[in-house]
């Protein structure tokens, strides 16, 4: 591995949120959800945040030791998938009210989302756009898939743009289900990958 990772804590929060935020202003799945540079720049910060808080309670954030990429994980049981219509409902209102696309990508993400068996799930995973292209997400995703490939467990996400879309084959995963189709937007596409022994 070439780089230096370490899990992220609670006083991490600003550098996970900036980074989070400053990898996804162009990125087409939040141009959809916050449509308009003006607006995404004003707004898109936020839901970030309330990524990054859900993460940091519920999962695992690694974080590159000098601060430019991060990626966070959840461990999913067999018998869950993501949160409830109630969570997404939630979540929009925290945000930002007035934007039902939030709620609405929340429900598509989750009713593709595969059950039935334990995985990690990687939610997200940002590189500073100075630092994008320098290998430091696939050393990012390699981490965690080194551990599940030792302790047998396959992993799980959704690429939002099709330059993401070849890391991760690259990585192993395939395709799991068709694209979802954002109403009048982009696609993204739901991802899987088994454990290589």
């Amino acid at each position: 591995m070439g780089v230096a990772i370490r899990t992220a804590g609670e006083g991490d929060m600003e550098l996970v949120v900036r980074l989070l935020d400053e990898a996804f202003q162009d990125d087409p799945v939040s141009g959809w959800v916050f449509p308009g540079d003006e607006y995404r720049r004003a707004t898109h910060h936020r839901l970030m945040a309330a990524f990054t808080a859900i993460v940091l309670e519920e999962g695992r954030i690694d974080v590159t030791e000098d601060g430019s990429a991060c990626a966070l994980w959840l461990s999913v049981p067999a018998e869950d998938h993501g949160g409830g219509d109630e969570g997404f409902a939630q979540l929009r209102e925290a945000v930002d009210p007035g934007n039902e696309r939030i709620e609405l990508i929340g429900r598509l993400t989750a009713q593709a989302h595969p059950a039935g068996r334990a995985h990690e799930y990687l939610w997200m995973i940002g590189v500073t756009p100075q630092r994008q292209g320098e290998g430091l997400g696939t050393d990012l995703v390699r981490h965690v898939l080194d551990r599940c490939d030792r302790e047998g467990l396959p992993a799980y996400l959704e690429a939002s743009n099709a330059r993401s879309r070849a890391l991760y084959e690259r990585l192993g995963f395939d395709p799991a289900g068709r694209p979802l189709d954002l109403p009048d937007g982009p696609q993204m596409w739901p991802m899987w990958r088994d454990p290589r022994v």
